[in-house]
């Protein structure tokens, strides 16, 4: 695949990771199109990599299907798409987490992301190529109190790895990506706001700090690029050691540096 006449979809990709990852996507060569449901924000990011803003609610079977149509009479056949878009939970019990905010989640987090596979997936694999990057995250490999949010991510876990098997003798490679936590704008304003404890998160990982987002854009990238071409069906991890260290915590913590 020549990236530079390849093209790349981002749902989600007007801020945050989905930004990160259409700013990367686009230096690598790739014609981006920046898909959002604000598609204000998304013409901005756009704008400054020299892509197309397209607006899409991934939830919505008909919203999706008409992305997909659209991008292709724009851009051309898509050979990569990014699976970025989702929303966050606030940590809450069971008892007190209302429904509606648990449909919203797994609304968009889970069937979001299947109804967009479906909608490119389809087309890729009647082709005979291209590759999916599904946005997962650590929330979706351990217990957390996220009742809504964890549980919706392991489901993109396990449809990226049931996709991969399913599209696989057609051309289509089907991986995941798991951030850890993001130094997002979102999170850096829940810190700068008091809401989250910055030494907390950085204490909680092997290399001792969050993850910014450009590095899980690059992993993004790697996993897209034909130098991945034998690999399909994992999920990556890119978390600065948060799944290895968190366990440490029950023998008095990480050691330290070597002097």
């Amino acid at each position: 695949m020549n990236q530079g006449t390849a093209v790349a979809v981002v749902t989600g990709g007007a801020s945050g990771i989905g930004a990160a990852c259409c700013r990367e996507l686009a230096r690598r060569g790739y014609k981006v199109a920046v898909a959002d449901i604000d598609e204000a924000a998304a013409a901005r990011v756009a704008a400054e990599i020299g892509g197309a803003a397209f607006a899409v609610d991934v939830a919505d079977e008909a919203s999706a299907e008409n992305l997909a149509e659209r991008v292709e009479r724009a851009l051309g056949p898509v050979d990569t798409l990014v699976n970025s878009a989702g929303v966050i939970q606030v940590p809450l019990s069971p008892e007190t987490l209302p429904l509606s905010s648990w449909d919203q989640v797994v609304r968009v987090d889970q069937r979001g992301t299947y109804v967009a596979c479906l909608a490119f997936g389809r087309r890729m694999a009647a082709r005979g190529r291209g590759a999916i990057v599904n946005i997962a995250s650590v929330a979706g490999m351990r217990s957390m109190p996220l009742h809504a949010y964890a549980p919706a991510k392991a489901a993109v876990i396990s449809m990226t790895e049931c996709l991969a098997a399913e599209w696989g003798r057609s051309g289509v490679r089907v991986n995941a990506v798991s951030p850890g936590y993001t130094r997002t704008p979102a999170l850096q304003a829940a810190i700068d706001r008091g809401q989250r404890d910055v030494t907390a998160l950085e204490n909680n990982s092997a290399l001792g700090r969050m993850v910014e987002p450009e590095e899980i854009a690059k992993a993004v990238a790697f996993l897209a690029c034909d130098d991945a071409a034998a690999i399909t069906g994992v999920n990556l991890p890119v978390d600065a050691g948060w799944l290895v260290a968190t366990s440490w915590h029950t023998y008095k913590g990480l050691p330290g540096k070597r002097d």
